[in-house]
């Protein structure tokens, strides 16, 4: 079972979708929510979270204190889950400003106008280094100065290539997942 680790909704079950994703543990979300938190990275944050699947990282955020999140799931099941996670959430905290957009992480990237405080982005494994990097260099006019962009990756895959712009800053591995961090200039 998925859940909301800490914050406002803390132990809130989240719904996982029953095929095409992989839900963050719960080991990999305490650990990198401690370090958000540590850097005072989630307070107030506009957040995004593409490939959200069922959108327990954007819904984790939200619990800890970001203000607004977008959550891009294009599978239309999965979407389904992420929105009945988001209106779960809404339950617990009614003043969370929350959306579910059913549509890829490019397309979203192409037409957002707002403007991300933090992004999260655990694509599927099947996604290559170069869709991921095109992907990156759409996000980069979307991102605030200082913006935190944390990537899932198998602990197999290389060090995603970032466009200008994207600082790398650190990565964590745990077990076959592994965290890269990059800053926003």
């Amino acid at each position: 079972m998925t859940r909301i680790i800490a914050g406002r909704a803390g132990s809130l079950a989240l719904v996982v979708p029953d095929a095409g994703t992989r839900p963050t543990s719960d080991r990999v979300r305490e650990s990198l929510f401690g370090s958000l938190e540590s850097a005072d990275l989630l307070h107030d944050a506009v957040v995004l979270d593409l490939y959200a699947g069922s959108g327990a990282l954007g819904l984790e955020a939200i619990s800890r204190g970001a203000a607004r999140c977008d959550l891009v799931e294009k599978s239309p099941r999965a979407a389904r889950v992420a929105d009945r996670n988001a209106r779960a959430l809404r339950r617990v905290m009614p003043d969370a400003l929350i959306r579910v957009h059913q549509t890829s992480a490019d397309m979203f990237l192409r037409n957002a106008a707002a403007v991300f405080d933090l992004v999260f982005l655990d694509p599927p494994y099947e996604v290559g280094e170069p869709e991921l990097a095109a992907t990156l260099t759409l996000l980069g006019p979307r991102l605030s100065a200082g913006a935190a962009v944390i990537i899932e990756r198998s602990s197999r895959s290389p060090t995603p290539t970032l466009p200008p712009g994207l600082t790398p800053d650190r990565s964590k591995r745990y077990g076959d997942t592994t965290l890269w961090w990059a800053l926003a200039d």
